[in-house]
């Protein structure tokens, strides 16, 4: 029903904003992360992505300060067993990029760390959203030419890590954590890259 909704903060406490907009304050819950950074925010015009969610249990709105979080908060509530205040502590506990990460890592662990997330339920989630989530949009290193030609070494290195029986996801994020080490040749990006796992 509401695809965005701008406005001014009004007020910011726990999960939970007030929108004001038009003479209107919207009620919205919205991430724990999310509220922290609307918290510098008030008084000041925001755009909240939103969620409309009718039960029988009563209406809520949902909020989030990027559409890539609304697009991941309604696959998590896709999931059976996750309803919209479950998907909601999985995108306070981790971002859209560490989600990604685990999921396809298959780290049923981390995501577990969500609260009211199980082990069963964070299984379920990776077994739905597999297919959903492709490794491409964790932004893969591509190669390039001219002066940064060095990024090809950090390429290189991933392909590597994929060729030794890694996963994608697990090889651009080792790769990516030798980089932010400093390394830059190939081989010692895949050795720095080896002890992240």
């Amino acid at each position: 029903m509401f695809a965005y909704i701008k406005g001014t903060v009004a007020d910011v406490a726990n999960s939970r904003i007030v929108l004001e907009c038009a003479g209107i304050g919207y009620d919205i819950q919205v991430p724990a992360t999310d509220a922290a950074e609307l918290e510098e925010s008030t008084g000041q015009e925001v755009k909240i992505h939103t969620y409309l969610n009718v039960s029988e249990n009563g209406v809520a709105l949902y909020g989030f300060l990027t559409a890539e979080e609304l697009n991941f908060f309604k696959m998590l509530i896709n999931v059976s067993g996750i309803g919209p205040k479950g998907a909601l502590g999985i995108l306070s506990a981790m971002t859209v990029s560490e989600l990604r990460y685990a999921i396809l890592a298959e780290d049923t662990r981390t995501i577990s760390k969500a609260p009211g997330i199980g082990a069963k339920t964070a299984g379920k989630l990776v077994i739905e959203l597999k297919d959903k989530v492709k490794a491409e949009d964790l932004l893969p290193v591509e190669k390039v030419e001219g002066p940064k030609a060095k990024d090809n070494a950090l390429a290189d290195a991933q392909e590597a890590l994929v060729a030794l029986g890694y996963s994608s996801a697990q090889a651009l994020k080792a790769v990516n954590a030798a980089k932010a080490l400093g390394y830059t040749g190939v081989e010692d990006i895949i050795k720095a890259a080896l002890k992240q796992f």
